[in-house]
């Protein structure tokens, strides 16, 4: 059975997220994607692009539906999807969640990974941060759920650059997108006023589905990205750059992100490990990991890893290697843990998974 794609758009108040949605709301080709709110009042739907409604569900114009959160989301996407089955709404065969903007998503993604429900009927397709140009940097610095909310994107828009005013106004766009940039290494950053700029594109896209045939690991990782800021790091230092001064707020440093690349294959009992070691050790400090993996048992096909927070998915397993790049890749995005001590704790666990396997050949050995 397909997995419903879904997009988590997240966004700090006054971002620009109402009126993006009903930017997108007012296209035909959104017809068949489904879009939960936490509350109509909060999101402010134009009336034009009501067809009917009733407390809970409204049918927009366009044939797409929009409903609210029925105080639990798993509840709430669960009883979305029967109605679906049941024909008692229309068809969708996307979904799009709009969050409340002073929401963590680290809970709405650990949700999707970890709850049996909600894993088994969709899909993370993709989170997307909105900024706004104008008080982005202002609330950067003084909330730390809007650091987050950039730290998990996939994809960052920013929004209201046409109101920046006076002669640093290109500056200061400038300055945010690369502080963004240093949150997120591995997030595409879009302008909302860029020339064909597309909403509806950006709201349906579906992301890395490891099921599918032509499931693009390599672009869902990114690797390139995170060896670029690495390099930079390494040039310049990560927090002091010298002639090329960028701004930190007080909550950007606690945000590491980094991926990490194995040459040789791990032992799957060593996977387990690490697995077991990343919910225990790092906890809510784990803000999301997501991984291809070489594991020495399954030479041919790579496991998918994903989690957030303390839980983990259930191993996923590609049908084939992407490309000749056999190395395992794990991209990490936390908050109090440096890539050092991430590095440490696997150079342990590798310590501990030979030793256990030294120590069961001598037992098989003495048989």
């Amino acid at each position: 059975m397909a997995h419903t794609p879904v997009t988590i758009l997240t966004g700090f108040l006054g971002s620009g997220k109402t009126t993006l949605l009903n930017r997108a709301l007012r296209d035909p080709r959104m017809a068949r994607t489904a879009v939960v709110i936490n509350e109509f009042g909060e999101v402010g739907l134009d009336h034009a692009l009501v067809a009917s409604s009733d407390d809970t569900i409204m049918v927009l114009e366009n044939g797409c539906l929009c409903c609210t959160v029925f105080g639990d989301l798993v509840a709430t996407l669960n009883r979305l999807y029967h109605a679906r089955e049941a024909g008692e709404v229309p068809n969708f065969d996307r979904l799009v969640i709009e969050t409340s903007g002073l929401a963590d998503p680290a809970p709405v993604l650990q949700a999707f990974l970890s709850d049996p429900t909600l894993a088994g009927l969709y899909r993370v397709g993709a989170v997307i941060a909105v900024v706004d140009a104008v008080n982005g940097p202002a609330t950067l610095d003084a909330h730390s759920e809007a650091v987050r909310q950039v730290a998990l994107a996939d994809h960052i828009l920013i929004t209201k650059r046409d109101l920046l005013a006076g002669d640093r106004a290109e500056a200061v766009a400038t300055e945010l997108a690369e502080r963004l940039r240093r949150i997120s290494p591995a997030a595409r950053i879009t302008w909302s006023d860029a020339p064909g700029f597309d909403a509806v594109a950006l709201l349906q896209a579906s992301g890395f589905d490891p099921d599918s045939a032509s499931a693009d690991a390599r672009t869902w990782l990114n690797e390139a990205a995170y060896a670029q800021h690495a390099h930079h790091d390494h040039l310049h230092g990560p927090h002091d750059h010298g002639d090329h001064a960028h701004p930190h707020g007080p909550h950007d440093r606690d945000i590491a992100s980094f991926c990490f690349v194995r040459e040789e294959p791990i032992a799957r009992e060593a996977l387990r490990l690490l697995l077991d070691s990343l919910q225990q050790n790092l906890g809510p400090s784990l803000l999301r990991v997501k991984g291809i993996i070489h594991v020495a048992e399954e030479p041919e096909r790579p496991a998918v890893i994903q989690g957030a927070q303390h839980l983990l998915h259930n191993l996923a397993w590609l049908d084939r290697w992407p490309d000749d790049d056999r190395r395992s890749k794990i991209v990490f995005i936390t908050q109090g843990f440096e890539r050092a001590e991430v590095e440490d704790m696997i150079a342990v666990l590798d310590r501990v998974a030979a030793r256990t396997a030294a120590a069961r050949a001598r037992a098989q050995g003495l048989r």
